[in-house]
């Protein structure tokens, strides 16, 4: 047996978004009756399945970033190279404008329904009109080589234990448009098949759930050769699984995250372990046979 052209189709479809436009306006007028520090701004925008419409049905968290602009963060560097770029010490930092977001949300949703004890995001709980909300505080980091600046992310600190995280969510984006457009708008599509078989999977092996996180599948596929997506749904999912299979086997050292400032795999935490990938796609092969 196979899985149906009929059945890839529906997987292919987008989910929702009303109830995540719904949420963001929320957090973002929670945001905007706050009273902030004179000089102080920042950004707040979707990221995550919601922003690439790689979302599926059954999503129930939409991922918000709100990225203090005001001050930035920066990899290491001289302090001839920082007063070359005319550096100046911040007098608000990213703690000061974390404890003002979760006041803001605090003050407009109630603090019951405000939670912070996650170790990365502060979670804003839903009720009938809206999603819960993963809300990402961050600031602007730049990643210079000398004094020639490369790329612009964020960074934020996991509360628990203190690691700095840094990520690139404005590329991810910008790179799954491109990655879309070359190939002939089947990648993102693509992206929610495999999606909604991980669901499949996840459903007959519950021993699995939470393994085959959507961040890495979407930087899983986003290696695939242009090339390997079109024609139908049962080509694609052929032909990329196979793809897949044999290029894990060979060199996976050279699979890189879809905002290409990071390679998919290693041991830091925006990196996935690559048995948890094999599997995946051994666990896809199995689905398709069965």
């Amino acid at each position: 047996m196979t899985i149906s052209e009929n059945q890839l189709e529906i997987w292919s479809h987008q989910g929702g978004t009303d109830a995540a436009q719904n949420t963001h306006t929320a957090i973002r007028n929670a945001l905007k009756q706050h009273s902030w520090r004179s000089g102080v701004t920042y950004d707040d925008y979707l990221q995550g399945s919601y922003r690439n419409y790689t979302n599926i049905y059954g999503n129930s968290d939409m991922d918000l970033v709100v990225e203090l602009t005001s001050t930035f963060y920066h990899n290491e560097m001289t302090e001839t190279q920082k007063s070359a770029l005319e550096f100046t010490p911040a007098t608000y930092s990213f703690n000061n404008f974390r404890e003002d977001v979760i006041s803001a949300l605090r003050n407009h949703f109630g603090s019951a329904y405000v939670d912070t004890s996650g170790s990365k995001s502060i979670k804003v709980l839903p009720n009938n009109e809206r999603l819960k909300g993963d809300v990402v505080v961050a600031a602007t980091y730049r990643y210079y080589e000398s004094t020639r600046l490369i790329a612009e992310g964020i960074t934020f600190w996991n509360t628990k234990t203190g690691e700095q995280i840094i990520n690139y969510p404005k590329l991810h984006f910008d790179n799954s448009v491109t990655k879309h457009a070359n190939t002939s708008q089947w990648y993102k599509p693509t992206v929610r098949v495999f999606k909604n078989a991980r669901e499949r999977i996840y459903k007959n092996k519950t021993c699995l759930s939470g393994k085959f996180p959507s961040y890495f599948v979407e930087c899983l596929l986003y290696n695939v050769p242009n090339g390997k997506y079109g024609q139908s749904y049962q080509s694609t999912f052929c032909i990329v699984v196979n793809w897949l299979d044999d290029a894990l086997k060979e060199d996976p050292s050279q699979f890189v995250c879809q905002n290409k400032m990071f390679y998919l795999f290693g041991s830091n935490s925006m990196q996935w372990n690559v048995n948890d990938a094999k599997t995946f796609i051994s666990e896809l092969t199995s689905l398709w046979n069965s």
